[in-house]
């Protein structure tokens, strides 16, 4: 099985690469391509997906805690 990379972008969407399946909350199956983008601040017309509704609305910059 390959890697699948959720990636948390700046200000924006969460960007999804690797053979993933994407459900809604029934358990049917989206379309989607081998990289995608999922809408992280809830402002996109084609949710789950990201339109890019967000730019220069949105503020978001999650960082992994680093041990001391």
């Amino acid at each position: 099985m390959s890697k699948i990379q959720i990636k948390v972008n700046d200000n924006g969407s969460l960007r999804i690469s690797g053979d993933v399946e994407l459900l809604d909350g029934e358990g049917n199956v989206y379309d989607t391509k081998p990289t995608f983008s999922l809408c992280r601040c809830g402002m996109s017309n084609n949710k789950p997906f990201c339109d890019g509704s967000h730019k220069g609305k949105f503020e978001s910059a999650v960082r992994v805690e680093k041990d001391l």
